[in-house]
């Protein structure tokens, strides 16, 4: 008689994997204790501040040069992108020239020149060079302000980094796609639009969204300009209170706030798109699966037919 023996399925055990996870709880209390019972801290003046309406202004004027710097950023850096691609020496050699350079040089620089840029340049005239024609003049300082200089700096800078960006996502792109749109007698622009552009996001949007948290802590650096924004409304409140720390983290925890949210956005657009691709592979499959069913019916009719 053959005896039925049941099998015993022993889970497998890692034991370092529970060292490291109890070593890692470890650490994270010790954090924990040593920052929200430390009254060094002083986190009671931190929730005083915390909501205040002046870091609240300042907190907006962040926001609103995020945003700006966002969106010129991107559509000047998508010009640079396809002038990089295009097949004209010239307007590639001058993409390439400004990306270089605007990626060379640190931000801060960028801002205290252009600040000064009145010293350097009376006016801004829009003519025809190396003639006296003219058609319109501004006086520079009633053009770059200290929000107008911040906008424009850290456009300038942004968008170097950007383009790369944006080319490196188009480049991704196989270049089969470029074919397949060019034979299907499409308008250049179109073709960008409606095919390659979709496909480009999957590699841009990434990438993209680091640039963008990157921007929105870049902002901090327009304190240079005495600007009232986020950072440089702590440090002038700090200067008079001496809460040096607690001010600091104020910064810190908003910050954490705008990046935070900026990366759900970026999780929710990068799982649109995942989804509508699994869309689209599935009515692929489909399509290849109804296919040679309809071939296998129509077979025995023309042959009744013959």
């Amino acid at each position: 008689m053959k005896t039925h023996e049941t099998i015993k399925v022993v889970p497998a055990r890692y034991p370092l994997r529970i060292v490291g996870a109890g070593v890692a709880l470890l650490i994270l209390a010790i954090v924990i204790q040593s920052v929200a019972f430390n009254p060094r801290w002083e986190w009671g003046v931190f929730a005083r501040w915390f909501f205040d309406p002046i870091i609240l202004e300042g907190l907006g004027q962040t926001l609103l040069l995020t945003l700006l710097g966002t969106v010129l950023s991107v559509l000047f850096g998508g010009v640079l992108a396809l002038c990089r691609l295009s097949s004209s020496w010239l307007l590639s050699s001058l993409a390439w020239g400004y990306i270089w350079l605007f990626r060379s040089l640190p931000l801060i620089v960028v801002l205290i020149v252009l600040y000064n840029f009145s010293y350097l340049y009376d006016t801004l005239s829009v003519g025809i060079p190396f003639t006296g024609i003219t058609w319109a003049s501004y006086q520079t300082i009633n053009v770059l302000g200290q929000f107008s200089t911040a906008v424009v700096g850290l456009t300038l800078v942004q968008s170097a980094y950007t383009a790369e960006i944006i080319r490196g996502g188009f480049l991704g792109v196989d270049h089969g796609q470029y074919e397949a749109a060019s034979a299907l007698g499409l308008p250049a622009w179109r073709r960008t639009l409606r095919i390659i552009l979709p496909q480009a996001l999957r590699t841009i949007l990434p990438s993209g969204f680091n640039e963008i948290i990157s921007l929105a802590k870049g902002t901090a650096m327009v304190y240079v300009l005495a600007m009232p924004e986020l950072f440089y409304t702590i440090q002038m409140i700090y200067n008079r209170t001496q809460e040096v720390i607690p001010l600091l983290m104020v910064g810190a925890v908003w910050y954490l706030v705008i990046t935070s949210f900026l990366s759900a956005i970026q999780y929710l657009v990068e799982r649109a798109l995942a989804k509508s691709e699994r869309r689209s592979a599935v009515n692929t499959n489909r399509s290849r699966a109804v296919t040679p069913a309809a071939t296998a019916t129509q077979e025995p009719a023309h042959a009744q037919l013959s």
